[in-house]
């Protein structure tokens, strides 16, 4: 078990709205956040780390099945099969399908868009998203009219690194009872020999997939881990362009339940931080350790939806 960690409390964090904001930083019209730091430079610098030509998946297979942490699952309706005969008599005929899917929720691998979190620190203010855009530009007939997926669509490139908290305790997977706390990032970052570095794609392995892979899926209200509210200064402070725990990112059930989640809320509300969500680092982290390096080349594409909070992604790790 780890050792009781600092825990920040609701006060703390609301005042983190203000102190670890990004607002402005990139001119009072940006919806990109933190996507500004990656420079071609840094780009170069992530392509030059392909060595290997490896390249893993960590993204989590789409299923159609109801399951206990997956209460709205994709939906797959096929508009032509092999069942029937094509019209012609020779020649091609063809299979068509369309999927109906729900991005957000702790089972299906997606990026949220700055829409996605509508936030304020103090009930005499409005309601916003990142860069003091008003909440009232997501609308019911519109969808976000601001902060789109589309604010990533030419795709995101940079370095990743992967911090490997259950390697680092020598367990399997962490339980649901241990969060992940800003001195699991550095102990990690010491023992792997790596370091977090500005304009970073950072991908933090709890080993949750694992988990649930060999014990089955469970209601989030029976809890998971993932980055404790603390490690919030500690993203800032790094300037990570993206983060992405192998879960929802935020614990479960909600540590602050006033407040709401505070790594989607202060990450992407206050600092512009874009959130990978459910991601799958169990053959990264294998590939990693026989390789004995942690950091590669990533890159995230999400759909280019007009007006979406978020989209299904397929994120890479080039090694």
């Amino acid at each position: 078990m780890t050792a009781a960690r600092t825990i920040p409390t609701e006060a703390e964090i609301l005042a983190w709205y203000h102190s670890l904001s990004n607002w402005g930083r990139w001119g009072p019209d940006d919806e990109r956040g933190t996507l500004n730091l990656i420079t071609p430079v840094k780009r170069i610098q992530a392509a030059n780390l392909v060595r290997e030509g490896l390249v893993i998946s960590c993204a989590r297979t789409i299923g159609y099945e109801y399951a206990a942490d997956n209460q709205a699952p994709a939906r797959h309706f096929m508009l032509q099969s092999g069942d029937g005969e094509p019209s012609q008599s020779v020649g091609r005929g063809s299979a068509a399908d369309a999927f109906l899917l729900a991005p957000h929720g702790v089972s299906m691998t997606h990026l949220d868009a700055p829409a996605h979190s509508m936030v304020r620190a103090d009930p005499s203010q409005p309601w916003t998203i990142y860069n003091g855009k008003s909440a009232k530009s997501v609308t019911t007939a519109g969808g976000a009219t601001v902060g789109s997926i589309e604010v990533a669509g030419g795709g995101i490139v940079s370095r990743g690194v992967l911090l490997d908290i259950p390697r680092l305790r020598d367990v399997p997977w962490l339980e649901h009872t241990e969060p992940v706390f800003p001195e699991d990032l550095d102990a990690a970052e010491g023992s792997q020999g790596v370091r977090v570095q500005p304009a970073d794609i950072l991908f933090v392995r709890t080993g949750h997939p694992r988990r649930r892979a060999e014990r089955g899926p469970r209601p989030p209200a029976e809890g998971i881990c993932a980055l404790q509210a603390a490690c919030l200064p500690w993203l800032r402070e790094r300037d990570v362009a993206v983060v992405g725990a192998d879960t929802g990112n935020d614990v479960m059930p909600a540590e602050y339940p006033s407040i709401g989640l505070p790594v989607h809320g202060v990450a992407m509300g206050a600092i512009g931080l874009w959130i990978l969500d459910n991601p799958d680092y169990e053959e990264l982290a294998e590939t990693c350790a026989r390789l004995g390096r942690w950091d590669f080349q990533a890159v995230i594409a999400p759909l280019k939806l007009a007006n979406g909070t978020g989209s299904p992604v397929n994120p890479l790790a080039v090694l």
